[in-house]
């Protein structure tokens, strides 16, 4: 199977050269060629790369763009169908490539799932991924073991044509993932080891983490937009028949409050239903 290995890079001058040799002793036959993106580094990042010999397919970015961005450039330019996407920080057991790829003539993308006893994932972002990981389940109505992985295969063809909506920064693996699934393409979740990164993390917990949860709740009204709306209408719905009840059997209170947040929930429900009309007559 022809396989192009997509690698962005941004100051990665601890890990890109191991990265590179183990993908290099990888067994994948001959049709394979590696794509390396550097999104603006001003280490010797690019050096590094470059001393691993020509065969390696080097593009760069004059400025930083984001990881989305660099991941978008070098799929861009890949030459084969399926596509490998991994990091350089050497997180990832790159030797598991193979593994990936195999899976690739039943499915359309293989995910490596963080979720093997050697995961070393730092404890600061543990219960942000667990709650993203069982809002995305929810809203998807899948099981995700790991949403936003950056160690997948997938085919070149299905990830370009969500090219529009995939966001240039760290989201994007979250983003293809949460697309894939809302419109029914077959993805399977493969355990993997996550080792300590070498060098300088450039995950901001707090503010990625919000842009993560925002990018969930952009994605699924994208394509699904009764999972948004709906709950919050049923919510909205449940308040106003409380406080209802309240009044009848207490005989004061939340009377102009119950009709507000029962108008809101009328309100949330309709534009659920013309947004649900909307993007199943644009399908």
């Amino acid at each position: 199977m022809k396989v192009s290995v997509v690698i962005p890079v941004y100051n990665e001058e601890n890990g890109i050269g191991a990265v590179l040799d183990e993908i290099y002793s990888s067994k994948f036959g001959k049709d394979f060629e590696i794509i390396v993106v550097d999104d603006g580094s001003t280490d010797h990042t690019p050096e590094i790369v470059k001393s691993k010999g020509s065969g390696i397919k080097f593009l760069s970015h004059e400025t930083n763009q984001g990881y989305g961005a660099a991941l978008k450039t070098g799929i861009r330019h890949a030459k084969n169908d399926i596509v490998v996407i991994t990091d350089a920080d050497g997180t990832y057991p790159n030797h598991e490539i193979p593994k990936l790829v195999g899976d690739m003539n039943e499915y359309d993308m293989v995910v490596g799932a963080r979720t093997n006893e050697i995961a070393h994932i730092p404890m600061i972002r543990r219960p942000a991924k667990w709650f993203l990981n069982k809002l995305a389940a929810f809203m998807s109505n899948r099981d995700i073991p790991d949403l936003n992985s950056g160690f997948r295969a997938i085919k070149k063809e299905i990830v370009e044509s969500f090219f529009h909506i995939l966001p240039n920064g760290f989201s994007f693996t979250s983003s293809i993932t949460l697309a894939m699934l809302a419109n029914g393409y077959k993805v399977k979740y493969t355990p993997i080891d996550y080792y300590k990164r070498k060098g300088k993390s450039k995950i901001h917990p707090i503010h990625d983490t919000l842009n993560f949860l925002q990018l969930i709740i952009r994605t699924i009204l994208y394509f699904d937009p009764l999972k948004v709306f709906l709950p919050i209408s049923i919510l909205f719905f449940t308040v106003s028949f409380f406080m209802l009840f309240y009044r009848l059997f207490v005989g004061h209170g939340f009377g102009v409050t119950t009709t507000l947040f029962f108008v809101c929930g009328v309100q949330l429900l309709a534009i659920g239903m013309i947004a649900d009309l909307i993007d199943k007559r644009m399908k």
